[in-house]
């Protein structure tokens, strides 16, 4: 069993998870994967099934009863994760928009003394490949948005290519984790700075998918603008029950 745990969420990623896996497993540094599907109708959580012989105790499934947002599926995974006493747990796309040769960067920079890593797409400038400009302007601005709100001097906030040791989410409270969009994203990075935890930013390139649809929608847009309103002012009122 590796010490590295990497979490892939998947709804209808059928034509993505396969070659996402054996990225991930070709590394030459060993990661363990666990894939939380959302009951795919594509057969998404069949095609991991099917590679279980291929990477025997290291590939993990997890299938969930429906659609239930990417936050849960992360919290589901994590609590998996820490059951089983994983020191380093990971999220991931299953597009590749997330560079499986990068995890080995993040590990390195949690071995070193970060307690939180973020693959950060703005760290050095905007290295975002195939997204419109409108998409580039919002996440760009959103990023500014949030440090202006939060105090957080994260470039990349809503970044969902992460690394997180096992006691920064065995002290952050999962059950209480609202926001399930990219909202989640700003939130748990919120929670570890609210605790004092190291956060550092790893420079990586996201590409935009090439195969399966987008996930984005309005309601995961309109949550992370007033989402961050809301848990900025609960950090404030409700201070250690936040």
């Amino acid at each position: 069993m590796s010490d590295s745990l990497v979490i892939i969420p998947t709804f209808n990623e059928i034509e993505n998870v396969e070659a996402i896996i054996r990225a991930v497993m070709a590394l030459p540094r060993e990661f363990d994967v666990l894939v939380v599907d959302d009951n795919s109708p594509d057969g998404t959580a069949a095609q991991v099934e099917a590679m279980y012989a291929d990477f025997p105790n290291r590939l993990f499934l997890e299938v969930r009863k429906e659609k239930s947002g990417l936050g849960t599926a992360y919290i589901h995974g994590f609590k998996w994760a820490i059951a089983r006493k994983y020191d380093y747990i990971f999220e991931m796309d299953a597009d590749f928009s997330h560079n499986p040769s990068d995890l080995p960067r993040l590990y390195r920079a949690c071995v070193n003394g970060a307690d939180v890593a973020v693959g950060s797409r703005y760290k050095k400038g905007v290295n975002v490949v195939n997204w419109p400009l409108y998409r580039v302007l919002l996440s760009y601005g959103a990023s500014f948005y949030v440090k202006m709100i939060t105090g957080m001097r994260v470039h990349d906030p809503t970044a969902g290519f992460v690394c997180y040791k096992r006691h920064v989410l065995e002290s952050i409270q999962l059950d209480s984790v609202r926001f399930i969009g990219y909202a989640f994203q700003i939130e748990m990075k919120f929670r570890a700075y609210l605790l004092n935890y190291k956060i550092e930013e790893i420079s990586i390139v996201f590409r935009d998918r090439v195969l399966g649809k987008s996930k984005m929608s309005g309601s995961i847009i309109k949550e992370a603008i007033w989402g961050v309103l809301v848990m900025k002012f609960r950090s404030i009122f409700l201070k250690k029950r936040f």
